[in-house]
């Protein structure tokens, strides 16, 4: 007669394992880059800085459209190169360019390693928190200490769109354009005050320099670019 213990091995025997995805190895590290040296603490709430922010996310409440909310909504759901597909056309895509999608995850796991330690030092709660009249169309956490500067997507999308131009540089302005507008998306969300994405540039631009000097990032790099550009006949 199988025992309980026995019966029990054998039905976990038959599951399906699921084994968790092990999170890209980040080119540089906190250590490397300290943002919070980088950037000015953001205004104090209820400062007129601050007030104008708070009024700006406010009019873009008031007057999205459809088709702005459908927009914001979708570049929240994707962070990675691929947002650019708007602007390389339907052949940029991750099942179509491992080499670059592999290049592109290792891009954006750096934004938490360099983005999360800033923003546990600014301690810059979310519009949406600080002002219940502010209505958030995109995902949010109920934690009111899910702190937003500087903006993650936002550095994440500018780090995104430096890497691409280095692939493409013919497209340069119209990459560096769609990156501004998937930054303004955050503040169309009403998940992030303006300056929130604004310092995200800065940083971006900074995450870039180190990144650069990394062989492993040269590297990845080189075999992207040989990639896209030849998918894209480039």
């Amino acid at each position: 007669m199988m025992t309980k213990k026995v019966l029990l091995v054998a039905i976990l025997g038959t599951l399906p394992v699921f084994a968790q995805t092990p999170r890209p190895k980040p080119y540089i590290t906190a250590e490397q880059l300290d943002v919070k040296v980088l950037l000015p603490d953001p205004a104090p709430n209820d400062s007129p800085a601050w007030k104008a922010e708070i009024d700006e996310v406010h009019r873009l409440q008031d007057t999205r459209t459809a088709a702005q909310i459908a927009a914001a909504k979708a570049d929240d759901a994707e962070e990675d190169i691929f947002v650019f597909k708007t602007v390389l056309g339907s052949g940029f895509a991750a099942a179509k360019l491992p080499l670059t999608a592999a290049l592109s995850a290792r891009v954006h796991a750096n934004e938490g390693e360099i983005v999360n330690p800033a923003k546990q030092y600014f301690h810059r709660r979310r519009p949406f928190n600080v002002d219940k009249t502010v209505h958030p169309i995109c995902k949010t956490k109920p934690d009111p200490d899910d702190f937003g500067y500087p903006s993650g997507h936002s550095t994440s999308g500018w780090l995104e769109a430096l890497v691409l131009i280095q692939i493409v540089p013919e497209k340069r302005n119209e990459i560096l354009d769609r990156a501004a507008d998937y930054a303004h998306n955050r503040v169309v969300c009403g998940v992030h005050y303006p300056v929130d994405t604004q310092v995200s540039r800065l940083v971006a631009y900074s995450m870039l320099g180190l990144m650069m000097q990394n062989a492993e990032f040269q590297a990845d790099l080189a075999a992207a670019k040989t990639e896209t550009r030849r998918a894209l006949g480039l």
